[in-house]
């Protein structure tokens, strides 16, 4: 069957998370997505781990878990030589994606101004921590700082322990589905004007829009949210809005009608609470009280009488449990990919269907230059000039991946 974007060539010039995911996702749906990568090193990626551990010896699993899909090109591309190629596959790109510091593809000649006039209707887009220009164009834009400067970190965490940073990467991974989001609209746009355009996107901006329902409540009602000592995550919910020890485990209890808890939990003397601004004002208290009674019976059992009353509940996962859930098998959440180096590697799957064009993992994060040859040869380059690159130190002489086992 054929995919949604086959055909449709991206030129990936981003690193770490937010960039690489967004390639990956049209990667996914059949994008041909080539990644530009440095010349000996890659991307920054490539040499790091955040768990200590390496896969094949020295493959990052932070690497190999964004960059499926793809293939790789690594080149030095402030040479002449290395512009030159950089250019000849500008004036066939579909789309560019980079997020380096605002300025820095200025720089070096690949800004939507220097690529726009090889190919009028490229789509680029740029996506950064802060945004183009501002007050915080000199800094440093990463996930957690926006998870602060945007007020998310102070959703979560207890009211006398401080604010605690989600564990996750989500401001990264929204802005990426904003970026396909954008980049999907502006290629929608191209094929109705011929127009391409420049697409600018940052993690503050999307990381904001993700508590939409937050803001609007403390700009148009004047509400303060504050983080209660039983560490519920969503400050906008009442009890019984958390998540509960059980005799075996942890169980989350989300917005439920009062009484069928209070049944489900065999203590009627908890109807005393059963108003809304009790139910949210005395919420540390409320929580203590139910987590007296959960800690009683196991998780399965509560599960049991509470999903029986159609109450909002659910068991708490270890990450390393998830695969084994029955709904994830169900849903085929993760399949298995054959890599050049390490083998059979599991990765995440694509999370939506699609009945005419599905997306499909084609191929596994690449070797480091491990596509130069082919995707030079496309460009019209003879085995004899692809040797002097490779001599010269433009192109890499062979496949590397080099760590330094350092974060």
């Amino acid at each position: 069957m054929q995919q949604a974007l086959e055909g449709v060539k991206v030129l990936d010039f981003s690193q770490l998370l937010q960039g690489p995911y967004a390639t990956q996702m049209m990667g996914d749906l059949g994008a041909d997505v080539i990644k530009v990568e440095r010349n000996g090193t890659g991307d920054i990626y490539r040499g790091m781990t955040f768990f200590n551990k390496w896969i094949a010896g020295d493959e990052s699993p932070c690497f190999m878990a964004w960059n499926r899909n793809k293939r790789s090109l690594a080149i030095d591309i402030k040479s002449e030589e290395g512009k030159a190629i950089i250019y000849k596959l500008a004036k066939e790109t579909d789309v560019v994606v980079e997020n380096f510091r605002p300025g820095v593809m200025k720089r070096l000649g690949y800004s939507y101004d220097d690529l726009k006039k090889i190919n009028p209707k490229i789509i680029y887009c740029s996506a950064s921590g802060w945004g183009a220009d501002g007050p915080y164009l000199s800094r440093p834009g990463q996930d957690l700082l926006v998870q602060a400067v945007s007020g998310a970190i102070m959703t979560s965490g207890k009211a006398s322990y401080g604010p605690v940073a989600l564990g996750t990467a989500l401001c990264d991974q929204v802005n990426g589905l904003n970026s396909v989001y954008a980049i999907l609209s502006a290629l929608f746009y191209r094929e109705r004007t011929g127009k391409g355009q420049e697409i600018k996107t940052n993690l503050l901006s999307s990381a904001i829009a993700f508590q939409m329902q937050d803001f609007f409540a403390i700009q148009n009602l004047g509400t303060k949210f504050e983080r209660p000592e039983s560490g519920i995550g969503h400050p906008g919910n009442g009890a019984p809005f958390g998540t509960y020890k059980t005799k075996d485990g942890y169980l989350t209890i989300a917005m439920s009608p009062w009484p069928k808890l209070v049944e489900a939990l065999g203590d009627n003397t908890l109807m005393q609470y059963n108003d809304p601004k009790v139910l949210y004002n005395q919420r540390d208290e409320i929580h203590s009280i139910i987590e007296t009674i959960t800690v009683t019976k196991t998780t399965d059992e509560w599960l049991e009488i509470m999903l029986g009353l159609d109450l909002w509940v659910a068991r708490v996962y270890d990450q390393s449990e998830v695969e084994h859930n029955p709904q994830v098998i169900h849903n085929n959440t993760f399949v298995e990919v054959e890599h050049p180096k390490a083998g059979k590697v599991k990765v995440t799957n694509i999370p939506f269907t699609m009945s005419e064009t599905p997306g499909k993992i084609s191929r596994p994060s690449p070797m480091l230059g491990q596509h130069n040859q082919e995707i030079l040869e496309a460009l019209g380059y003879t085995s004899e000039a692809i040797k002097k690159l490779t001599d010269d130190n433009i192109i890499s002489s062979e496949v590397i991946n080099k760590s330094d086992n350092s974060c």
